[in-house]
């Protein structure tokens, strides 16, 4: 590559980093003008991200999904149980 081209890039790249700096600092004033506003304090706790509150649901789930299961095979166990028992009257 011709050293004017490495140069042009090399110009173009500090260019970008000055203009996104000044951006920054030109939005900073309104950035904390909206805060005040909208009342949004950097000490507060951010709300809980959707894939958060998704593993907190399917938490959940899985834990109702157990016990709901337990009562399943508990239920079964009783009624083969007593299916048993009413075999063990009936051979007597």
């Amino acid at each position: 590559m011709s050293k004017h081209f490495e140069d042009a890039r090399y110009y173009l790249g500090r260019a970008a980093e000055h203009a996104k700096a000044g951006v920054k600092e030109e939005l900073e004033p309104l950035q904390a003008r909206v805060k005040d506003l909208v009342g949004a304090d950097e000490d507060e706790e951010p709300e809980a991200s959707r894939l958060d509150r998704l593993q907190a649901d399917l938490k959940e789930l899985e834990e109702r999904a157990e016990g709901e299961a337990r009562e399943a095979i508990a239920s079964a166990r009783e009624r083969v149980n007593a299916y048993r028992g009413r075999d063990a009257a009936a051979e007597e």
